[in-house]
């Protein structure tokens, strides 16, 4: 009898998210609108400068689109609830939406995880194989490329939402954070979550430790070949077409280590909510600058959308 009253199916679930003070929830809304708007603006601003400029239509940029998309997305799965929710005054979120959440929150981030390892071995065969690059790296392979790393991203999403309907009761309905986190609705089962526990841990061997593996090995080849470079400028022109990339791969993986961590070993829900809004919110927020700030392309394109779009209305007046 004690175990029935423990146990119960639910339709909905409540979100803790920062902070219930009054107070404190018009900095938030602030806070997390902004971000928003900067990410999505920054983002579509990447995608805008690569595809008007014929000279950035290669493998190099057209997965830094898709990575933009990808973080577009990734973004979009939880900032505009947690904006709506403090609109409201509410954080509960449906079962379906929850679910739903989830499901998008994981694609869009594992898409984010295999871009990255990508993006690491078109710059292994660019640098390592220059001669071979057009080749190699072809329409054709790029599409399939982003294909593979979309149908992983749905299968893993896909798995995640079999284990979550398995389960038929759940301990408690509040989440300890800001969206439906996948490890903390499989943590609310009432019965035994050794068996998901254990696929967790597969998944996350698959889907984080190879795509790591992949791009500490793409780079591992990188500098091995950089370092054989005769001249100074050489080597500087080399690694410069990968700084970007590995800083953004040093921040994904870093907030996603802390998100790992804070949940794994800190029971303040407070610290977790905010590592997850570091690896999900500011990470894909960042992107757009590193990637415009550090690459000389990038920004010579922006500069050219920027001058057609200040110039566009005077023309139509002329």
């Amino acid at each position: 009898m004690e175990i029935r009253n423990l146990t119960r199916v639910v339709s909905e679930f409540h979100l803790t998210g920062f902070s219930e003070d009054p107070e404190l929830q018009p900095v938030l809304l602030g806070l997390f609108l902004s971000m928003y708007l900067v990410t999505v603006l920054g983002n579509l601003l990447i995608i805008l400068a690569v595809t008007s400029d014929s000279h950035l239509h290669t493998p190099m940029y057209f997965f830094l689109c898709s990575l933009s998309l990808a973080d577009m997305g990734f973004t979009s799965t939880t900032v505009p609830k947690m904006i709506v929710d403090i609109l409201t005054h509410s954080m509960v979120i449906s079962y379906t939406g929850c679910l739903t959440q989830m499901s998008l929150f994981i694609t869009c981030g594992d898409m984010d995880d295999f871009l990255l390892t990508v993006m690491a071995y078109d710059r292994f065969v660019a640098i390592c194989h220059p001669l071979h690059y057009q080749i190699i790296m072809n329409s054709h392979r790029c599409g399939i490329l982003l294909l593979l790393s979309f149908v992983a991203s749905l299968f893993d999403s896909l798995l995640y939402n079999f284990m979550v309907l398995q389960v038929t009761c759940f301990k408690r309905v509040e989440i300890s954070n800001f969206f439906c986190d996948p490890t903390q609705l499989l943590n609310l089962s009432c019965s035994d979550t050794l068996s998901s526990d254990i696929v967790t841990c597969i998944v996350s061997i698959v889907y984080g430790f190879l795509p790591l593996s992949g791009i500490l090995f793409s780079y591992y080849k990188i500098v091995s070949s950089i370092l054989r470079v005769p001249s100074p400028g050489g080597r500087y022109k080399a690694f410069s077409t990968c700084s970007s990339h590995l800083t953004v791969v040093c921040l994904f993986y870093g907030t996603g280590i802390g998100v790992y961590l804070s949940s794994s070993f800190s029971g303040s829900a407070g610290k977790v909510a905010l590592a997850s809004l570091m690896y999900s919110v500011i990470t894909p927020m960042l992107n757009p600058f590193i990637y415009s700030l550090r690459n000389r392309d990038i920004k010579r394109a922006m500069c050219i959308v920027f001058k057609k779009t200040l110039l566009f209305p005077s023309k139509i007046r002329t």
